[in-house]
């Protein structure tokens, strides 16, 4: 079973799934932190427990949040290190950013 990402707006952060064992229960393995002003999703901290580390979990985790921001039509304010280093790996992601934030954040 593949990682799954989801929106937990109670706790304000994208959560990601990974399967633990055949039958296909899953556990958190990590979360993205934000917080959302307006039209706005702030990433603020991102966290993969150490048991699920070196998987790519991180990454599958940004990408799924970052898609469902663009499905929203949110603009990204990515603080957190993790999320802008993300990004900048991947520049299809960095029309997210508001053209004039883009160098606050390095891009």
């Amino acid at each position: 079973m593949a990682a799954r990402v989801a929106d937990n707006p109670d706790k304000s952060r994208y959560e990601i799934f990974e399967a633990v064992d055949e039958g296909g229960a899953q556990q958190r393995a990590g979360f993205a932190e934000y917080h959302l002003y307006g039209n706005e999703i702030a990433f603020i901290h991102t966290e993969v427990d150490p048991r699920f580390g070196g998987r790519g979990l991180g990454g599958i985790l940004v990408r799924g949040a970052l898609d469902a921001a663009r499905d929203r039509g949110l603009e990204v304010l990515p603080f957190c290190p993790f999320v802008r280093g993300w990004i900048g790996r991947h520049p299809e992601y960095r029309e997210l950013v508001p053209e004039g934030q883009r160098a606050r954040f390095g891009f």
